[in-house]
């Protein structure tokens, strides 16, 4: 992880919610957000990202955390949607939902959880990532 800056919370992208249904890496997983909450930090997942990892009722973890109320699941308004496209263009990244990770990151001063460290570097070298 890089400390260009002190985090205050965690965003996470799809591989981290993989990680999280998945049985190899769910102990850990688990244990990063029950840090993260623990020393007051939040949690944003944005709407694009559980898209794309869920699967169906059988993730309970994931649906377990979803539900929780210490989780900010971040919408794609009008507004978001223009920055987004905005950053898009800027980074030269076409994945849009890489690219909302990387603006509710940065909008919350988070760290992300990723399992790709190097696309969300291009679109934002300063985020501090944590690979999973």
């Amino acid at each position: 992880m890089s400390n260009s800056w002190r985090t205050t919370g965690l965003t996470l992208d799809t591989g981290a919610l993989i990680a999280l249904d998945h049985p190899a890496s769910a102990i850990l997983m688990q244990a990063r957000l029950d840090e993260a909450l623990r020393r007051g930090g939040s949690i944003c997942i944005p709407a694009g990202v559980i898209a794309q990892a869920w699967r169906g009722a059988r993730q309970v973890r994931l649906a377990r955390l979803i539900r929780s109320r210490d989780v900010d699941i971040a919408v794609m308004t009008l507004s978001v949607a223009r920055t987004v496209g905005q950053m898009c263009a800027d980074s030269g990244h076409a994945d849009i939902v890489d690219v909302h990770v990387a603006l509710c990151a940065r909008e919350r001063e988070h760290a992300v959880v990723t399992s790709d460290p190097d696309d969300l570097a291009r679109i934002d070298p300063a985020l501090p990532l944590i690979r999973i």
